[in-house]
């Protein structure tokens, strides 16, 4: 072989060999930037307006990160979120939530989500909540019981099936005028002691009642019911019937909220059909 065409072969696989070698090191920088990728490294602040106070600003710094706020009344998709009004006292975490997800050691079939936390001490009420929370469990934020606003077979609309795209519509008087829920004359208790909480009692001898938390949509028209409860009449009787297609709801449409009547209504729950429910303060 021609010792000229010889040499440029090998100089070609020089070449090649070369530029092999430098593709790789931006995949060796990406795991070496994943493996630093810390908690420990995000650095959060909460800040009260004043010390002590339910207006709190909360914010996360640092570059390169991206995420969401979980700030415990909502959830807020940008890094900085400017004087949220708490509408509890006490001492609560709030957590930061990377949407990317790293891998610990290099290992592409391993991969975890970052979170990071910090806490905020509430110690004083100086900022005046939204009026939903007021008429919900009352003017002083001391806790409010709310009951059906009816009785069996009163043929009044308090508990009834619905058109799915109107409340006004009623399909069945299930409370009013034939089957009211096995909690008919059970109660629900509203308060802001330490968190959002709700108490439910299936009767008024009930002694082991359930407990969840509750919220409100940013325009406090839904209402929503998480954790162990829901409100009265979203649960079956012994038989599963014949009102079952009321439960299993989380979020509820405010159709009305004052100091003495909550009416509540899903638009479609199983089977296709809306409920509303129509509660009045005890």
């Amino acid at each position: 072989m021609n010792m000229n065409i010889l040499k440029r072969i090998q100089s070609a696989f020089v070449v090649i060999l070369l530029i092999l070698v430098n593709s790789c090191s931006p995949i060796e920088n990406r795991d070496e930037l994943s493996n630093s990728f810390s908690p420990d490294n995000i650095q959060l602040e909460a800040v009260n307006s004043s010390p002590g106070s339910n207006k709190v600003s909360i914010k996360m710094s640092t570059p390169g990160v991206a995420g969401y706020w979980d700030y415990l009344i909502g959830k807020g998709y940008t890094n900085e979120i400017k004087d949220i009004v708490f509408p509890f006292t006490g001492k609560h975490t709030l957590t930061y939530h990377v949407t990317t997800p790293y891998m610990p050691n290099g290992d592409p079939g391993k991969y975890e989500f970052v979170q990071k936390s910090i806490d905020v001490t509430i110690t004083k009420m100086d900022t005046r909540l939204a009026d939903a929370y007021y008429k919900l469990v009352g003017n002083n934020l001391q806790g409010k019981t709310w009951v059906f606003d009816g009785t069996g077979g009163d043929n009044g609309g308090w508990f009834s099936m619905t058109d799915p795209g109107n409340p006004g519509a009623i399909w069945w008087d299930a409370g009013g005028s034939c089957c009211p829920p096995y909690d008919v004359k059970g109660r629900m208790v509203f308060d802001v002691s330490g968190g959002l909480n709700i108490t439910t009692y299936s009767s008024p001898t009930d002694a082991n009642p359930r407990k969840g938390t509750y919220g409100f949509n940013s325009d406090y028209s839904k209402l929503t019911i998480t954790g162990g409860t829901n409100i009265l009449g979203s649960y079956n009787d012994a038989s599963g019937a014949p009102h079952g297609n009321a439960g299993n709801n989380g979020v509820f449409t405010i159709i009305t909220l004052t100091d003495n009547i909550m009416t509540l209504w899903v638009s479609s729950s199983q089977g296709g059909t809306g409920w509303i429910w129509r509660f009045k303060a005890q």
